[in-house]
C-alpha cells in the first residue's frame, strides 16, 4: 500500500471516476482493499470528483508527501526522482480532471479537451498533404482504375483466413517475443495470451490483468489483413503494451513502490506515450521495413503477404493516418453528421465504407472520441524522441515521462545537431 499521500488519493480518483465510465479503467493491479473499498462506496457524484481533483493538484503543487516514504514516519525526505515523478502524476490529474469536469456536464471545445487529456494540441491536416499521399499510393499500386478501388481490393486480398490468423499470430508473437528479449530484457514469468473477439470498436485490445501477466483480444468484426498483423502483435504486445507494462511492473511498483503506475487510466498523457511507441514497436524491433521478415512468417501457412509493395504503400500512405483527426474536428468542432464523415473518411482515407464506419464509430465512442490523437500525434513524437536509439526507446518503457519531457528533449538534441557559428 502507498499510505497515506498523494498516491492513495490518485488510485482512488481514478477509481472512482471509473465507476462512471466504462473503460476508464484500462489497468489496474493495485492494492486489492483501495479497489474493494472504493468498489463498496455510493458512486462519486461528477461535481464532488472535480473537486478531489482540484484538490489534489493543489496538494501536488504544495509539495505533500507522495506516499508513506515521505510522510510523517517515514524517511521525510524524498529522493532526487521525486520532482518528475510529481510532474508525472500532475500531468496525469491534469486529465482526470477534464473528464471529470465533462461528466459533471462542464462544456469544453474538442481541441482542448484533447490538450488537457493528452498533453498535445490536435490539428486539421491540410488537403494537400492528403492528396499528395494519394499521388504517391496510385504509384505504387498495381493495376489500373480509381485509386480507391485499387487500394482497398490489394487490401482485401491480404485477408487473413480466420483458421489460420491465430497460427499467424502465435509466429509472430514467438519472433517478436525474442527480438524484444534481445534488445530490452523481459521480467520472468511474463506471459501474453491472444484471444479473438467481435462487436468491438478498436482492431486490438491488451488487457493487462497484473502479475505481470496480459490478455491480448484481437477483433474479428472485419477480416484482418496480414498487411497489418505483424504490427498489430507488436503493438499489443512484443515491444508495445505488454512489454511496456510489464516492465514498470516490476521496475517502478515492485521494486520502488511506485503505486502510481498500478493503474492506467484513459484521457491522461500516460496513453498517448503509450500509444506511440507501441505503434513505432515493430519499427524498433525489425527496422523501418520489416516486410522481409514479415513475410517469413506468412509464407509457410499460405497467407498472402505482398512484400514489396506492402512497404511502398506503407511509405505512401502513411500521412493518410491523419485522415482520423480531420474526421473528429468535424465530428465534434464542426457538428457534421456521422453519415457524411464516414463519407469523408472513405474517400480520403481511401476505405470502403464499412471499415470507414467502423472509424468513426471509434470516434464518436464517449471514452474513446479523443483517444484518436494518441495515436496520431503518439507515435511521431516518440520516433522522434528515439530517433533510431533503442535505449531512447527502453526510457519509453521503463520510465516516468510525459510528452512535455519528450518535446523538451526532442528541442534539445536539435540544438545540440546544429553546428557553431564560426
Amino acid at each position: 500500500m502507498p499510505g497515506d499521500g498523494l498516491v492513495e488519493d490518485y488510485l482512488r480518483l481514478g477509481l472512482r471516476l471509473g465507476r462512471h465510465i466504462d473503460g476508464m479503467v484500462d489497468a489496474y493491479y493495485g492494492p486489492a482493499v483501495l479497489a474493494d473499498a472504493v468498489a463498496a462506496e455510493p458512486v462519486t457524484p461528477a461535481e464532488q470528483l472535480v473537486a478531489e481533483a482540484r484538490s489534489l493538484l493543489a496538494a501536488l503543487a504544495a509539495g505533500e508527501p507522495l506516499d508513506s516514504s515521505t510522510a510523517p514516519g517515514g524517511s521525510g525526505v524524498e529522493d532526487s526522482s521525486a520532482p518528475a515523478r510529481r510532474h508525472w502524476i500532475t500531468a496525469q490529474v491534469v486529465g482526470l480532471r477534464t473528464t471529470c469536469s465533462k461528466l459533471a456536464g462542464e462544456p469544453i471545445a474538442y481541441a482542448d479537451e484533447v490538450e488537457a487529456c493528452y498533453g498535445v494540441r490536435p490539428s486539421r491536416v491540410d488537403v494537400e498533404a492528403l492528396e499528395q499521399a494519394h499521388r504517391q499510393l496510385d504509384e505504387v499500386l498495381p493495376g489500373s482504375g480509381p485509386l480507391a478501388e485499387r487500394l482497398v481490393a490489394w487490401r482485401e486480398s491480404h485477408a487473413v483466413p480466420v483458421d489460420k490468423l491465430r497460427s499467424a499470430v502465435d509466429s509472430l508473437a514467438e519472433d517478436l517475443r525474442h527480438r524484444t528479449g534481445e534488445l530490452f530484457g523481459l521480467p520472468d514469468g511474463e506471459h501474453v495470451s491472444f484471444e479473438l473477439v467481435s462487436n468491438e470498436p478498436w482492431s486490438g485490445f491488451n488487457y493487462y490483468l497484473g502479475d505481470l501477466q496480459s490478455r491480448v483480444a484481437i477483433n474479428t468484426d472485419l477480416p484482418v489483413l496480414s498487411t497489418g498483423l505483424a504490427h498489430l502483435v507488436a503493438h499489443e504486445a512484443y515491444p508495445g503494451h505488454h512489454t511496456e507494462h510489464s516492465r514498470k511492473e516490476v521496475g517502478l511498483v515492485r521494486r520502488r513502490q511506485w503505486w502510481e503506475e498500478s493503474i492506467f487510466l484513459v484521457g491522461t498523457p500516460q496513453c498517448l506515450l503509450a500509444e506511440g511507441l507501441a505503434d513505432l514497436g515493430l519499427e524498433v524491433a525489425w527496422g523501418r521495413h520489416p516486410e522481409a521478415r514479415v513475410a517469413e512468417h506468412m509464407a509457410p501457412l499460405g497467407i498472402h503477404y505482398d512484400a514489396e509493395v506492402v512497404a511502398a504503400v506503407a511509405d505512401a500512405g502513411e500521412a493518410l493516418g491523419a485522415v482520423r483527426t480531420n474526421a473528429a474536428f468535424r465530428l465534434h468542432e464542426d457538428g457534421a453528421d456521422p453519415d457524411t464523415v464516414i463519407d469523408e473518411v472513405a474517400r480520403w482515407g481511401l476505405l470502403p465504407r464499412d471499415r470507414a464506419a467502423k472509424a468513426v464509430e471509434f470516434l464518436t465512442h464517449p471514452t474513446w472520441r479523443a483517444y484518436l490523437t494518441c495515436y496520431v500525434e503518439g507515435f511521431p513524437l516518440c520516433r522522434a524522441f528515439t530517433n533510431g536509439d533503442p535505449a531512447r526507446f527502453e526510457q519509453l518503457l521503463a520510465e516516468q515521462l510525459t510528452p512535455s519531457d519528450l518535446i523538451e528533449q526532442i528541442a534539445l538534441d536539435a540544438a545540440a545537431a546544429v553546428p557553431p557559428e564560426d
